[in-house]
């Protein structure tokens, strides 16, 4: 979170006065004024593919809920749940496009923040606690630990996390044409600055009790003995929250507020994402500007549709395919899509040269490629040393995984800077040298 608010001084000092000095209406046009059609393409795709991915976490998160704590009661197949809740989006989002999103962002965010107070208040409540008491309690001693700084081994050592978090901001905002819109739309580039930067500390600070709130969850869970949520037969920490706001007796005012709180943060992202994605689509690989009216309107209902349906089957494919808790797929999903901007941006803004445009799609197909072998390659040593099999029953790239956790260095969310960089260096070798 430190490297959020750090990563959003970056985005209003470096990227904002580009944006302004342009005067650009989709960020990815400086792609274009800078390398040329291709860079612009690539980078329009990856938007795309990030804003897609990024959308289905979100809503994943909805449906899995939706599905473990109301429809499985009624015996609705999780594909119904998923497509319910998508045409939900589509029909306010068809029907009334961005005046709508504004609007229903506002009561989304509303709904989020007064959720997460409600819960520390009621949780509170019930451990017999005043928020100074649970402080200084012994319980919350276990979980207040900000710098993990013991073993720079670990996958969230303090470092990691901190450079992590800035270069997520970085490009989940200063590279995403959906969040860059929004401010863009600031009068002047001042306004936009101190519009971001009051935005960073807010975000710290609201963080900071979604923290608490996580911290009572799991206090509570231990004092009342309540056992870890299951899906498909695996524990699910994402599920912890509905399990107790919704079974855990804390009162009908707590359940609400949950339903409403989790609708809001997963639809205030997701709603915009499908009208982003649509005219992103349209514009950049449709070329519908070129296109007459009539026409125009025809392709664009095709392509929402057609988004909605993506979503759909993306999310149903996420609940078989995901092991991690959301937050930390959607993290690591970033590092792979995003990187590859990160590293066209950065090769624009600082030199000078030009790109061979025939090796811009070699580079940006190899940098996640390259970056996934590194992240894996300690168990992969582990692997191929049979360092794993001493008092393991596990399949023997189960036993090398776990190994390579315990022994050697893990890499985290500094992947995605890495990323960036084999992106820059590839970028560098395809050059212009005239």
């Amino acid at each position: 979170v430190f490297g959020y608010f750090f990563g959003y001084l970056i985005v209003s000092q470096v990227l904002l006065p580009v944006y302004y000095k342009l005067n650009l209406t989709s960020i990815y046009e400086y792609l274009n004024f800078r390398f040329g059609t291709v860079a612009h393409k690539t980078g329009a795709f990856y938007f795309f593919v990030s804003r897609l991915l990024g959308a289905s976490f979100r809503l994943f998160l909805v449906s899995i809920v939706l599905q473990q704590f109301v429809f499985d009661q009624w015996n609705i197949p999780f594909p119904v749940t998923v497509t319910i809740s998508v045409i939900l989006i589509w029909i306010y989002t068809y029907r009334g496009g961005i005046k709508t999103i504004v609007w229903t962002d506002t009561l989304q965010t509303f709904f989020m923040i007064l959720a997460v107070f409600i819960s520390i208040f009621e949780l509170l409540n019930n451990l017999n606690w005043s928020f100074i008491e649970f402080l200084k309690s012994e319980e919350f001693s276990n979980y207040n630990t900000v710098f993990f700084i013991d073993n720079i081994m670990e996958r969230h050592h303090f470092l990691k996390s901190f450079i992590g978090g800035m270069f997520v901001t970085i490009c989940m905002t200063g590279l995403d044409q959906d969040m860059m819109q929004k401010n863009l739309t600031c009068k002047s580039l001042k306004d936009a600055q101190k519009n971001m930067f009051f935005f960073s500390i807010v975000l710290v600070i609201v963080t900071y009790f979604f923290m608490i709130l996580g911290s009572l969850l799991f206090i509570f869970k231990n004092k009342n003995e309540i056992l870890m949520p299951l899906m498909n037969g695996q524990p699910k920490t994402d599920l912890l929250f509905p399990e107790i706001a919704l079974n855990g007796e804390l009162g009908i005012l707590l359940s609400i507020t949950f339903i409403l709180g989790l609708i809001a943060a997963a639809y205030s992202s997701a709603d915009s994402a499908l009208t982003s994605l649509t005219t992103s689509f349209c514009i950049d690989f449709i070329d519908i500007k070129n296109k007459n009216a009539s026409i125009q309107k025809s392709i664009r209902k095709k392509v929402h549709v057609l988004m909605s349906i993506t979503l759909i089957l993306i999310i149903i494919l996420f609940k078989y395919v995901l092991s991690s808790n959301i937050i930390d797929s959607l993290l690591t999903v970033a590092s792979y899509t995003y990187g590859p901007l990160l590293g066209l941006f950065a090769f624009g803004l600082y030199t000078k040269y030009s790109l061979r445009e025939k090796y811009i799609y070699a580079v940006v197909i190899l940098a996640p490629i390259l970056t996934y072998i590194l992240s894996i390659s300690p168990a992969l040593y582990a692997y191929n040393l049979d360092l794993n099999i001493i008092e393991c029953t596990q399949e023997k790239w189960l036993c090398a995984k776990s190994f390579a956790l315990s022994n050697f260095y893990q890499f985290g969310y500094e992947l995605l800077p890495i990323n960036g960089l084999i992106t820059f260096a590839g970028l560098y070798l395809s050059r212009n040298k005239e």
